[in-house]
């Protein structure tokens, strides 16, 4: 599908917002809440199709999840209590859904299959696939396991100590849902911390998870408990919107009970160096141990900054919406040490510098990041999402600056985490 965004004047973004729920955690909350024991109730799910896929995919192991909007009800059996699908577990564009499964449903004595959308088809799974190889799962695919279509031979598992050759909470979180099925304890270590909701999760469905430094371990064959989960609102979601109200003038947005979860909150970092206008309040914290608060952000004078080393990790999902923002700072901005742009939905490296090249923005992409020339003037164009949801949002805030409509290709890509984006967007807009 094709969007035009036009507007019949210079817009300004002036409201109240709660972003959806967070995509992260509402994954984890029904993959617990499935092999946990007894009933788990999840408020402000994510209506997103990714976190749908997760759903579907638990559905056809047999656990009997009900769906009211954002209201989710998910009946637990335990891991032992989940069958053998009939059907290959299809995770459509959901590279949370298949790497964390991997992991988590290594240990059941039958075998599945995986299998995704065309950009899944592409991209990487032996990170997964490997550390979880050496656990004994049994695992074959394409490229020797490295892509879909996957299937998993069901076999016992034994725990290991792993060291992470990559940033990844994808793949921390495999291993230690991998762990929780496993024989004696597993650990992960870490370089460079990651998202922890995984290990926040174990916690508030009473399992047992230790923390040592950069070191985390989990004990094989617990048992869980089910619960209530309220998800807090996604910051990569809030994202766009704070920088959206950083960027565009005469603007004023306040977002409500956004996740302030530490490891994800590199981006309120990177604007409030850049020189962001911008308050953030702390409120009572919410199910599965998240940070919770409110955000007001005001247009501002920015300065371009250097962006990389271990901050990277905290705002990964960040860097298409923080790219576009550096184009409206004083100076250069250079992002470095996010090689792992590469294999998301799309080379985002190469798919943030060329979308937004042709609405004339000045980057250059490097082997690791990007080069971004700040105080540019844009102008309308022709661009495409590539089917990836951070970039069609990202290329829909830059429209709101430019000189002539936008005409995006492939919108509905936005649908896998916010739904709706556009509906609040024109909430926003002053009349």
């Amino acid at each position: 599908m094709v969007r035009s965004l036009e507007f019949t004047h210079r817009p300004s973004l002036t409201g109240r917002l709660e972003v959806p729920g967070d995509k992260s955690i509402s994954h984890r909350a029904v993959m617990f809440g499935s092999i946990a024991e007894g009933t788990t109730t999840i408020s402000r799910f994510l209506e997103g199709e990714d976190c749908l896929s997760t759903i579907d995919c638990f559905r056809k192991l047999g656990v009997v999840i009900e769906q009211n909007g954002s209201n989710v009800t998910v009946h637990g059996k335990g891991y032992a209590g989940l069958s053998a699908p009939k059907e290959v577990l299809d995770v459509g564009n959901s590279g949370t859904s298949i790497r964390l499964l991997l992991g988590l449903l290594s240990a059941l004595p039958f075998s599945l299959t995986f299998t995704g959308d065309e950009s899944i088809a592409k991209r990487p799974m032996k990170r997964v696939v490997s550390p979880l190889r050496q656990m004994g799962a049994q695992i074959s695919g394409r490229d020797d396991g490295n892509l879909v279509p996957l299937t998993v031979e069901g076999t016992a598992l034994k725990g290991i100590e792993y060291e992470l050759p990559v940033a990844s909470a994808q793949v921390k979180s495999a291993i230690l849902l991998a762990g929780l099925q496993a024989e004696g304890e597993t650990t992960v270590i870490e370089k460079e911390r990651t998202r922890d909701h995984t290990e926040k999760m174990i916690q508030s469905f009473g399992g047992e998870v230790s923390v040592d430094g950069m070191r985390i371990t989990v004990k094989g064959s617990q048992s869980l408990k089910g619960g209530h989960i309220t998800v807090p609102g996604d910051i990569s979601s809030a994202a766009f919107w704070l920088v959206a109200g950083a960027i565009v003038p005469n603007s004023e947005i306040t977002l409500e009970n956004v996740g302030l979860n530490p490891t994800r909150t590199g981006i309120i970092d990177v604007l409030q160096e850049m020189g962001a206008d911008m308050d953030v309040i702390p409120d009572e914290g919410t199910g599965a141990g998240e940070e919770v608060g409110s955000i007001i952000i005001r247009h501002s004078k920015l300065r371009g900054m250097t962006i990389g080393g271990d901050i990277i990790p905290r705002l990964i999902d960040e860097i298409p919406i923080i790219a576009l923002m550096a184009t409206q700072a004083k100076g250069q901005t250079i992002i470095k040490d996010a090689e792992e742009l590469k294999v998301k939905e799309t080379n985002r490296i190469d798919a943030i510098a060329t979308q937004l090249g042709r609405l004339g923005a000045r980057i250059t992409p490097t082997d690791d990041g990007l080069i971004i020339e700040g105080q540019q003037s844009l102008h309308g164009g022709t661009v495409d999402s590539l089917t990836d949801h951070r970039i069609g949002m990202t290329l829909s805030i830059a429209s709101l600056l430019t000189d002539g409509p936008v005409e995006l290709v492939n919108d509905e890509a936005i649908a896998v985490s916010y739904p709706g984006f556009f509906e609040d967007l024109a909430r926003l807009i002053v009349k």
